[in-house]
């Protein structure tokens, strides 16, 4: 096993100092929001002796991130992989350069991503079911009565591309949003202060709201809208950068696009289920090929066999091999054998 040294984003949205309460190291007053741990040019991994991951593993096919938000990131939403490469094919004919702030897709991948809750975690995922965005909004009175009458007629698609085209002023909403205890509400005002002007804040209001607590996880899947609010979990994703915002930023928002990608059919439940396996680890099964995720709770010996090459991070505790915060990597085939009482996350491919 080969240790691991992750690379530290600094976004406006981070946290003082999360990330260095669980890996260690030395806050230096900028926002802390992710720690990277995989191969992707962006922030790639290296090894103690100052080889990079990929030369010990290859290419990774998945990106394993501590991610720590103390106020709310952008809202967003990942294409399929069908998608993602005509996208990407009709921007480069376009000629639209890669680094464009206007590209929409600067790869031929999908981006599905799996967050796991460090600490208590809240985030909107996916299209809320209509019956409850009606009531919601039915409670909400006068203020939302043209956003509800587009929902009910014309469905989530309409009711965004009024949000995103039309940008109604959202003033009287945010007034009576501001007085109604469902947690959307709250989160809608936040995000209407910290972006003025901006619609899209009250899309929040048409999404699942989660609440996640430490060990729950909820999987994004292509056209999943999804905005991450508040709290510190491992996010695990395939290794992709095609994102496209739908609010809540000063990026770039391309909504006729948001609008072709959306999948508007509406979630039930966005949690993941865990399941038990034989070697007594906890695995989050998700339905695609790019990475897969296992906890294990040792008090005593966890044992397996690396299928692939995987990394394995230490959330809580210590083994033998491993201590609080550190990630190691294996190779296809070793043989992991820690000790101790810990919590580890076990990430690979499929």
């Amino acid at each position: 096993m080969h240790h691991v040294n992750g690379v530290l984003q600094h976004y406006s949205w981070g946290h003082p100092t999360a990330i260095t309460d669980l890996v260690g190291g030395t806050a230096d007053g900028r926002p802390q929001a992710e720690l990277w741990f995989g191969t992707h040019v962006g922030g790639a991994g290296m090894l103690d002796d100052g080889r990079t991951l990929e030369s010990l593993v290859g290419p990774l096919p998945f990106l394993l991130k501590v991610l720590a938000a103390e106020r709310p990131l952008s809202l967003q939403v990942h294409p399929s992989k069908e998608q993602a490469a005509e996208g990407f094919d009709r921007e480069e004919a376009a000629g639209v350069p890669i680094d464009s702030p206007q590209r929409n897709y600067r790869d031929r991948m999908h981006k599905p991503e799996l967050m796991y809750a460090l600490t208590p975690f809240e985030a909107v995922c996916g299209v809320a079911p209509l019956e409850e965005s009606d009531a919601l909004l039915g409670e909400l009175g006068a203020p939302a009565a043209s956003l509800r009458s587009i929902l009910d007629h014309g469905g989530i698609n309409a009711a965004i591309g009024l949000l995103l085209h039309d940008r109604p002023d959202l003033a009287d909403l945010v007034g009576a949003a501001s007085a109604h205890p469902d947690p959307r509400c709250r989160w809608m005002a936040i995000a209407a202060e910290m972006y003025p002007g901006d619609s899209s804040a009250a899309i929040l209001l048409l999404l699942n709201y989660v609440s996640m607590q430490p060990g729950d996880a909820i999987f994004l899947g292509a056209g999943n809208m999804h905005a991450y609010l508040r709290g510190t979990g491992i996010e695990i994703m395939a290794s992709s950068d095609n994102v496209l915002r739908c609010g809540l930023t000063v990026k770039h928002v391309d909504v006729d696009e948001v609008l072709h990608i959306l999948d508007d059919t509406p979630l039930a439940d966005p949690l993941v289920h865990p399941v038990a396996g034989d070697d007594g680890g906890i695995s989050y099964p998700v339905p695609v090929d790019d990475f897969r995720i296992t906890r294990y709770d040792i008090d005593g010996t966890a044992r397996w066999v690396a299928d692939g090459p995987e990394l394995v991070l230490c959330t809580d505790g210590a083994t033998d091999g491993i201590g609080h915060g550190e990630c190691l990597a294996l190779l296809d085939g070793e043989h992991a054998i820690l000790t101790g009482r810990a919590t580890v996350l076990r990430a690979g491919g499929r």
